[in-house]
């Protein structure tokens, strides 16, 4: 059982997935600065100053100015504005991931092309040649 697992875990599906998993997580980072350092401010100012992370909708009591003060009071709020974060955050993965898998596949062909451009390798005589040859230089002795 132990080496059906070691098996497993050396294929390559496995180990890529692994380094996709980890990659993915170190680039989520990444993409939450991206959306919330530069694309948000830019949708902001095209909405005219609207921030996407503070849009809330509060079902209890009481006036809050900000969605930190809703929370921080407890109230039952609705955050959509953290929603539509989370959305565009998954749609400029969705891209990015979409543009690398095409650039993969744009290499894997290339690579593809290069091999089958590649000139094969002489051949060499037949079986039959060889006998020929053998045969007359018997012959020739």
């Amino acid at each position: 059982m132990l080496n059906e697992f070691k098996t497993f875990i050396a294929k390559g599906n496995v180990m890529d997935m692994a380094v996709g998993i980890i990659i993915g997580a170190a680039f989520t980072g990444i993409v939450q600065s991206l959306v919330g350092d530069l694309i948000n401010p830019v949708i902001g100012l095209i909405t005219g100053g609207i921030d996407f992370s503070n849009l809330f909708v509060n079902l209890g009591a009481g006036e809050f100015t900000s969605l930190a003060a809703a929370k921080e009071a407890g109230a039952p709020v609705i955050a959509y504005g953290s929603f539509l974060t989370a959305v565009i955050n998954f749609l400029i993965i969705a891209w990015v991931v979409f543009l690398l898998v095409k650039a993969v596949n744009r290499l894997k062909d290339a690579a593809k092309k290069q091999e089958a451009a590649a000139p094969a390798a002489p051949k060499g005589p037949t079986q039959e040649e060889l006998l020929t040859q053998i045969r007359d230089a018997l012959v020739a002795k």
